[in-house]
């Protein structure tokens, strides 16, 4: 193990704002110096992030959180992942002759949930003006920000698909009928006018803070944002990737009729610590899962880089993603057993199942009253498994241009004890046409349904997709509180979990754990269309060694081998019982940066 890391781990007491891009962590670490509290600079990086790496996610995307209000001791999920539109019915999606829902396009479209769930933070739980959050977002929208080369790299590969198919993505993306140069200065006017008008909206509503980020909140879902999305989807006709043009189901009345909200953790008790995650509406459970399965292995006794522990991390991420596969979906539409997922005597079974050779099999478990699901499940991964020209990916339109990303993360601690942990994404520069006049596009995240009656994640109206959308906070009982995520897609549960276990397990510090090697498997069928799977499959950075490399073949793994530091987005942020923080980022895509003192 290397006894040096890529950067200094960040250590203070003031406050700590890690995120996916040095601009928005020295934003949100901007607004803690200007006596923010976490939850102002969670929404300014958040805010900041949509500009920086549109790539990766807009307004009109979707927002899971899990934060911490240190005064009340109470942690929550913020709930800002929009639900499928009224119109939004298997029926009407086969009768356009499609039997997956298109990964981009206005048929991959659920309502917007990102901005509305930010307002909803800051309005709860922030101590600022709108007008201050938004004041950097606005700035690099209107001014310039260099823009990314990864980022000018997805803008060319689409520059002609753009100007053929998506003229209003077009203008916004390519100025002056040229994709940008990377790092060039690059301006997003018309988000920067979108953004304006909402603070201005605001400030019209009045002078109370409370008051205004409501005026805002109308605005985006009644007023001016709603009417342009609505005038767009009345007259547009739009090319996605089942090579066929589709209008819309979103309307109007979707947007009004739909406002973020709060829910409870899902929570498990591994080791001294309490990691809470989102609902099943989300991924998050599989760690939980992860976690249930491999409490009955001595990964403390495993080497953290070696074989063995790759293996058995691996195989029991194989189990509780193929839980996930037949149980999963939105609690508000469907039963889901998830005490007997996360039951001790059902993972002590499943942890049964894993021996010293890799399963190439799909096994969901069988819970009474639910076999129906589990059959359900197998029969679409036997019919599916020929789909392999694709592993689960995202950004959609992989097809069209080099896939580098797929989502952002944050993470924040401010001196007071408040906590943040964000993943916001959808929204993509990929995923739709920019709505013309707003400079954003709409999201694509009804592509995580199924076309099929009966399952839990089967296309609905009202019924919220089942996300890969996965923050994480977790509370020791020695009083350390930690806040970690990462973008992935199905990679997401996979990478945190294998950081979280060396920090448990082999004292890992937080830099240190972000730049081990890390690996994922890619067995079980995507949640992002074509919706592949490749069975037995799995990659691994080459950091690993040659020698670990071949025990895993020969354990029967199908191994990918990456090139090192190229998995994983991963920060992180840690709160110790006496106040000190520290704060560190993954040195992947040399973009990430955590800002503190």
């Amino acid at each position: 193990m290397q006894d040096f890391t890529t950067r200094p781990e960040i250590r203070g007491s003031f406050g700590v704002a890690t995120s996916t891009h040095w601009i928005a962590s020295a934003t949100g670490f901007g607004i803690l110096e200007r006596g923010g509290n976490a939850f102002d600079a969670a929404v300014a990086t958040g805010l900041v992030l949509q500009v920086v790496e549109p790539h990766l996610n807009g307004p009109a995307g979707d927002l899971p959180a899990i934060f911490h209000v240190h005064a009340s001791g109470k942690t929550q999920v913020l709930a800002a992942q929009g639900p499928a539109p009224a119109a939004a019915t298997i029926a009407h999606y086969r009768a356009q002759g499609l039997e997956l829902i298109p990964g981009s396009g206005l048929l991959s479209t659920v309502i917007p949930g990102a901005f509305d769930g930010w307002m909803l933070m800051l309005r709860d739980h922030g101590s600022m003006t709108l007008a201050q959050v938004m004041e950097a977002a606005i700035a690099y929208a209107r001014d310039g920000h260099p823009i990314l080369p990864r980022v000018a790299h997805t803008i060319a590969g689409l520059a002609d698909y753009f100007a053929r198919e998506w003229p209003s993505s077009a203008a916004v993306w390519c100025p002056g009928a040229k994709p940008p140069a990377p790092n060039a200065n690059f301006k997003n006017p018309d988000l920067a006018t979108t953004y304006q008008r909402l603070v201005d909206t605001a400030e019209a509503a009045g002078s109370d803070r409370v008051v205004q980020i409501d005026a805002a909140r109308s605005a985006w879902a009644e007023g001016f944002v709603a009417e342009a999305i609505g005038e767009f989807l009345d007259v547009a006709n739009v090319h996605d990737v089942s090579e066929q043009k589709n209008r819309a189901v979103l309307t109007r009345q979707d947007l009004a009729g739909w406002r973020a909200g709060y829910e409870e953790t899902l929570h498990y008790d591994y080791h001294g610590w309490r990691v809470h995650k989102t609902q099943c509406w989300s991924q998050g459970p599989v760690l939980l899962q992860s976690l249930a399965i491999l409490k009955h292995f001595d990964l403390a006794a495993m080497d953290p880089m070696g074989a063995e522990f790759t293996h058995t991390v691996i195989e029991a991420m194989k189990l509780s993603y193929a839980d996930r596969e037949a149980y999963y979906g939105d609690p508000d539409h469907s039963a889901v057993p998830m005490e007997q997922l996360l039951s001790d005597d059902y993972n002590a079974q499943r942890a049964g199942l894993i021996t010293d050779q890799a399963s190439l099999e799909q096994r969901p478990g069988r819970l009474a009253g639910f076999e129906q699901q589990a059959e359900a499940y197998m029969a679409r991964a036997a019919r599916d498994f020929g789909i392999t020209d694709a592993p689960p990916q995202e950004p959609t339109m992989a097809h069209l241009t080099e896939k580098r990303g797929d989502t952002v993360h944050l993470d924040v601690i401010d001196r007071w004890g408040n906590m943040v942990s964000a993943t916001p994404s959808g929204g993509w520069l990929q995923s739709n046409p920019v709505v013309p006049g707003l400079g954003f596009p709409l999201n694509s995240r009804a592509q995580m349904f199924w076309l099929e009656e009966g399952l839990p994640t089967s296309l609905a109206p009202g019924r919220r997709p089942r996300t890969t959308l996965t923050p994480s906070l977790a509370e020791h009982a020695d009083g350390r509180q930690l806040v970690f995520g990462t973008p992935g897609g199905d990679q997401q549960d996979q990478w945190q979990l294998i950081w979280f276990l060396r920090f448990v397990h082999h004292g890992l510090d937080l830099q240190a754990g972000l730049d081990a090697p890390l690996f994922h498997t890619m067995h079980f069928q995507g949640s992002f269309f074509p919706r592949a799977a490749l069975p037995g499959e799995m990659m691994i950075e080459r950091g690993v060694g040659k020698d670990v490399i071949a025990d895993l073949r020969a354990r029967g793994h199908i191994i990918t081998v990456a090139d090192d530091w190229t998995v994983g987005r991963l920060t992180a942020a840690l709160r110790h019982p006496d106040g000190s923080l520290q704060a560190a980022a993954t040195p992947r895509l040399m973009q990430a940066y955590a800002v503190g003192r």
